[in-house]
């Protein structure tokens, strides 16, 4: 089961006004789920979004990032589970633009004005056409409030769905910020996250909506890491409506600017860990924080080596100190003029390492007892600077290997 994740509750979830949500079943992988989410956008909002940057980037990330850049006023996203198209080639491209096109017969308004996502099974074509069947059932299901049918329906081998509402006050205005994301496995985003939706009601302006997406993503998606794969169809989307009573946000640096960046940060990291909470038979969720280094570049070079190593990942889960395997892991980062013995190394608050080695006050008792909790800390200090980064993973698990070798059947 996920690590102190539950499922979200629908009234705790706020519309944005400007914002429609309809899902529906197209039977894309399996029948009688929800697999498709059709989010309309008002007329006038602006929309930003981040991609992954693996090379073999799926047929939608491809079509999504042209329809972003050519037009003016993107009026929908269309996400479908169940199928990736990604390794699908011209014919992937095809069925993207058909789909793009199918719905934008439906809300009347150019097929470019229609952003594609899709998450499932990679080097499978695209089922166009149950898409497309599935589009009137969807735009029916049309309403503000349906971010908690939404976040369900975005889901793949995710057993808890995602999604957060927050709200801030800006000079009297109340501005609403709500997201959803799914993920599980396939996680280690160079970007965002698998697929990741946050809209408000402010008005912004779209260069600043693209900073502050940016941002969101440094802080949050960019900081997790489940498996070590980046996925192919990785996507962070933002959109601000303007509908909230409130003069446009023109310059991130304003007050204004501060409390929405703050606040859209606030739940991009609250859904990025979520991801990491109900990663692929996970029984623990660790922070990795390393701090004192002298940039941090380096900092996350170290937290990504532990955090990614199956080793280490594999010792959490058995709730084994066996925290050799971190210093392995801080060794083999390739900083290359590290001093090992200036490193010190904590689990939660007990001190594991210095001067290059075993603590004279560790004991094994206390390693073990830190082993036995499901929320955990790994603090590095590297006492070489001021700088510092604060990575979140999981444990490995029996589970994933299970859920991954059977994940096409």
């Amino acid at each position: 089961m996920p690590v102190n994740l539950t499922s979200p509750v629908a009234s705790q979830l706020l519309p944005v006004t400007g914002i429609s949500l309809g899902v529906s079943q197209a039977n894309i992988k399996r029948p009688n789920r929800n697999d498709l989410l059709v989010m309309q956008i008002c007329d006038g909002a602006q929309v930003a979004g981040v991609f992954t940057s693996n090379r073999f980037c799926a047929a939608p990330v491809i079509v999504a990032r042209e329809h972003l850049e050519q037009a003016r006023g993107i009026r929908a996203l269309l996400v479908n589970t169940g199928n990736a198209n990604a390794g699908t080639g011209e014919q992937g491209l095809e069925d993207a633009r058909t789909t793009c096109a199918a719905l934008a017969g439906l809300l009347n308004c150019k097929a470019a004005q229609i952003l594609p996502f899709s998450t499932g099974v990679i080097m499978e074509p695209l089922p166009a056409s149950r898409i497309a069947a599935g589009l009137p059932s969807a735009i029916a299901n049309m309403r503000a409030d349906n971010w908690f049918d939404a976040a369900h329906a975005i889901m793949t081998t995710d057993i808890v769905a995602k999604a957060i509402s927050k709200q801030v006050e800006i000079d009297g205005v109340t501005i609403t910020v709500t997201g959803i994301a799914k993920g599980s496995g396939m996680i280690h985003p160079n970007m965002a996250t698998m697929l990741g939706y946050m809209a408000t009601d402010a008005a912004i302006a779209r260069p600043v909506l693209q900073r502050m997406v940016n941002e969101a993503a440094k802080r949050s998606f960019n900081c997790i890491t489940v498996d070590g794969d980046t996925s192919t169809n990785d996507a962070l989307m933002l959109i601000a409506t303007g509908k909230a009573d409130m003069p446009a946000v023109k310059t991130a640096g304003s007050k204004a600017g501060k409390i929405l960046q703050a606040a859209i940060t606030e739940v991009a990291t609250w859904l990025a860990q979520a991801i990491v909470r109900d990663g692929e038979g996970a029984t623990k969720f660790i922070t990795v924080l390393v701090e004192g280094g002298k940039n941090e570049a380096e900092c996350k070079q170290i937290g990504y080596a532990i955090a990614r190593s199956p080793l280490v990942k594999t010792a959490f889960f058995a709730s084994d100190p066996n925290l050799g395997r971190i210093l392995a892991a801080i060794g083999y980062a390739g900083i290359d003029d590290l001093d090992v013995d200036a490193i010190q190394l904590y689990l939660d608050d007990v001190l594991v390492a210095e001067n290059g080695g075993r603590a004279s006050s560790y004991r094994e008792e206390d390693g073990q007892r830190v082993m036995q909790k499901s929320d955990i800390s790994i603090k590095v200090v590297l006492n070489r600077g001021s700088a510092k980064a604060r990575l979140w993973t999981c444990d490995f698990s029996y589970d994933y290997v299970k859920i991954n070798a059977s994940y096409r059947s």
